[in-house]
């Protein structure tokens, strides 16, 4: 299923694609997408219903983040090999674990911000997995079956705040709207293999990164694992797990974003993003 949330900010409704692509509405099955509706069995319920019998959402109405309620948003950092080389850093021995604030979600398609005194307002394209059954001490065996689905995620950074302003990298990662999620939660069973979704990232049609879950240094199973061991994970839950090469930060010379600069990125099967920059 590709599962989606529409309408005015703070004010979307739940919905799914049809076989035809068609947005159908959820609202009358379910409040949000969010919590139990993420769990096996509220996914489940969702799969029994007939698309055609659902409601059709006519024109084009705005796609909000594809889910509701999230209560983290962890992100892993030089998660590729050659990120982490373009970066100037070594591979880390164990996953780099930071978190965003959940204020920064926002909408695939929504204005980006670039925040007040930012020099160095930067790219990555992500993919993001979101929980769906409770995760507290799994194997890696067993991690999948943890994961309701998959998205796309743009992990914006500023990094000059990230990476020179002491402290940790939550201060360069959290501005509001430097986390769109969506445009949909394409579940699990309709991702063959994690591990091998092409990826890429376009700043006013120039293609700055072109790359391949395949080359991730630790894999979907092996981060719901280890993040296991360290807190419980609860549906709806945000990871998102780290980017190819070909940030700004990474050219030669950095190139970093300006207002007025359209975003475009996508990932195989898991749709588009695509947002205009404003200055904050």
């Amino acid at each position: 299923m590709k599962l989606l949330r529409y309408g005015d900010r703070g004010q979307e409704k739940p919905g799914m694609l049809d076989g035809d692509g068609a947005l159908r509405d959820l609202s009358g099955q379910v409040h949000d997408l969010a919590g139990e509706v993420l769990t096996p069995a509220g996914l489940d319920r969702l799969r029994a219903l007939d698309p055609a019998s659902l409601p059709k959402v006519e024109g084009s109405p705005r796609i909000g983040p594809c889910v509701a309620q999230v209560g983290k948003f962890v992100c892993i950092g030089l998660n590729y090999a050659d990120h982490a080389a373009e970066s100037g850093l070594d591979v880390p021995p164990e996953p780099v674990v930071f978190f965003k604030a959940t204020s920064a979600i926002q909408g695939p398609d929504d204005p980006i911000e670039i925040p007040r005194g930012s020099e160095k307002t930067d790219w990555e394209v992500e993919l993001g997995v979101i929980i769906g059954k409770p995760a507290k001490y799994v194997t890696e065996a067993d991690a999948l079956d943890h994961v309701a689905g998959y998205c796309v995620v743009n992990d914006l950074s500023e990094r000059d705040f990230q990476l020179h302003r002491a402290g940790q990298w939550v201060k360069g990662k959290s501005a509001d709207t430097f986390g769109p999620i969506g445009p949909w939660l394409v579940t699990a069973d309709e991702v063959a293999d994690p591990q091998d979704l092409d990826m890429w990232l376009e700043v006013d049609g120039h293609r700055y990164q072109d790359g391949s879950t395949k080359t991730m240094v630790y894999g979907v199973r092996h981060l719901v694992s280890y993040l296991s061991q360290f807190m419980s994970l609860q549906p709806g839950d945000v990871i998102t797990t780290g980017t190819p090469p070909g940030v700004g930060m990474g050219q030669k010379p950095p190139t970093y974003l300006k207002p007025g600069q359209t975003v475009h990125l996508g990932i195989g099967g898991l749709g588009e993003q695509k947002a205009v920059t404003f200055q904050g």
